[in-house]
């Protein structure tokens, strides 16, 4: 075999994020200050004319997030993330609008380019899409709006009638003194949605928000707050991407859910981020009697990565499901998974994951079951499987259960491999090439997980596979 070939087979070919990596100039933006201090903080409420209580709560985010320490024994390194290179706030100064001809071309190209309208125009009740540090673009059909749906950017909804639920609800699943970027957070959140969902209300399709960071060495920090009510159904797709810079950039979003009885969310994350940013989000889910939280979520990008949604099954016959994948490849560190807290009789979880590494790519899953005393007869099953596709990645499972009910039955089940030799072997004897005989393999491997994602988002997945498989044998 010449040494050419050899080469190429040797290869593992990096995605081709020519769907993500295009940049916007950011001339005649506003762009705050790199670092964080209380004149940042106030600058940023001031220019959101927010209520005196959440000015309160920024600057009490802001005294705990400078009192505690960065985390250091725990995951991945983040020693490269340096707030003082870190602006807090960019804004093209685009005003929201809810008509797409009105958004500005160059921000509308971005969205265009995504795929945003045509997905609004085919399947989805209601779009909103973030641009840096502001929406500037939301919107929902006519008639989901009729059913009494409330969906909005986060800022808009502060200063109309829903204003006392968001003050009754903000930050108290995740409160400021979670960690640090919880507080961070809380200081200097800009942008994100509100949903609200009366009861006995059935959201006949589903509603999306997309996250695009183009600035360099910035921070995107949305908040998402949905509140589903009694017997009530809702599907959110939430999708964030950002170009490829030199420097870091930092995604420390937040989502509350709060699930109340009988009432059932699918939340679905698509995170593709570039592969020079620190992705440190905080998920959390409340969910009380009879009450279904489901949690479809692919992690595909970021230099290192932070996220494990949480649900806390608060009430009877409480249910979480958690369905996730995380891809892994060079200069990648994600360290993935999820969190249950069972804390009535009844509850049930189940959880499955798969991940992929590859060229020294490493994929760690975390899994975090707690059972209380009151779980009587709790049940969870967790699913963990890992495929490594070289001898260079890494791939670990950490569970942890803390089980304080002896009715409960809790069962956990770990694999980590790699592509068989006979399964590639015994497809190239029926007439398929090496490099798709692997895809196939991955492709196999992550189907029960893309078959829950959004049509679109599975597609994305399929094709990013097959980037990622181009050129390896493994």
């Amino acid at each position: 075999m010449s040494e050419k070939r050899a080469k190429k087979r040797t290869e593992v070919a990096d995605i081709d994020r020519s769907l993500y990596d295009f940049k916007k100039s950011e001339e005649g933006y506003e762009r705050f200050d790199d670092g964080l201090s209380a004149d940042i903080v106030r600058e940023i409420s001031a220019k959101k004319d927010e209520p005196p209580w959440m000015l309160d709560l920024r600057l009490h985010s802001l005294e705990l997030y400078e009192q505690m320490k960065m985390p250091s024994n725990w995951g991945p390194s983040i020693a490269g993330l340096d707030m003082k290179n870190i602006s807090t706030y960019v804004t093209s100064g685009s005003a929201q609008v809810d008509s797409w001809e009105e958004v500005p071309e160059d921000i509308k190209d971005t969205f265009e380019r995504l795929g945003i309208p045509e997905a609004e125009r085919e399947s989805l009740a209601g779009v909103g899409a973030q641009y840096d540090s502001e929406l500037v673009y939301h919107n929902m059909r006519e008639e989901v709006a009729e059913l009494g749906v409330v969906y909005s950017g986060i800022e808009e909804a502060l200063h109309g009638p829903y204003a006392p639920l968001i003050k009754e609800h903000f930050m108290k699943l995740v409160p400021p003194t979670d960690h640090k970027f919880a507080a961070l957070h809380g200081a200097v959140w800009s942008g994100g949605s509100f949903v609200y969902v009366p009861a006995g209300v059935d959201v006949p399709f589903p509603l999306q928000s997309y996250f695009r960071l183009n600035a360099a060495g910035a921070g995107q920090f949305e908040h998402t707050l949905i509140i589903v009510e009694p017997g009530a159904n809702v599907h959110f797709i939430e999708g964030c991407s950002a170009p490829k810079y030199n420097v870091a950039n930092l995604h420390a979003g937040c989502v509350e859910l709060y699930v109340a009885k009988g009432a059932r969310l699918r939340y679905s994350t698509i995170e593709n981020w570039s592969k020079n940013m620190y992705n440190l989000n905080t998920k959390r889910a409340r969910v009380e009697a009879d009450g279904v939280i489901e949690w479809i979520s692919g992690s595909f990008g970021s230099h290192v990565g932070y996220l494990y949604p949480s649900s806390l099954l608060m009430g009877e016959r409480a249910r979480c499901e958690f369905t996730g994948i995380t891809f892994a490849g060079a200069g990648q560190n994600l360290d993935t998974g999820c969190k249950v807290h069972m804390a009535a009789p009844d509850t049930r979880a189940s959880v499955s994951t798969k991940s992929i590494s590859k060229s020294g790519g490493i994929s760690t899953f975390r899994s975090s079951v707690v059972v209380t005393p009151k779980a009587e007869n709790a049940r969870t099953t967790v699913s963990c499987q890992s495929l490594m596709l070289d001898d260079e990645s890494v791939s670990d499972t950490i569970p942890a259960m803390d089980v304080r009910n002896a009715t409960a039955q809790i069962g956990h089940e770990a694999t980590i491999g790699r592509i068989s030799d006979d399964t590639i072997f015994y497809l190239m004897s029926r007439g398929i090439a090496e490099e798709e005989a692997r895809a196939m393999v991955v492709n196999g491997f992550a189907e029960p997980i893309s078959k829950e994602l959004p049509l679109e988002y599975a597609v994305e997945m399929t094709n990013l596979i097959k980037l990622e498989m181009e050129g390896a044998i493994g």
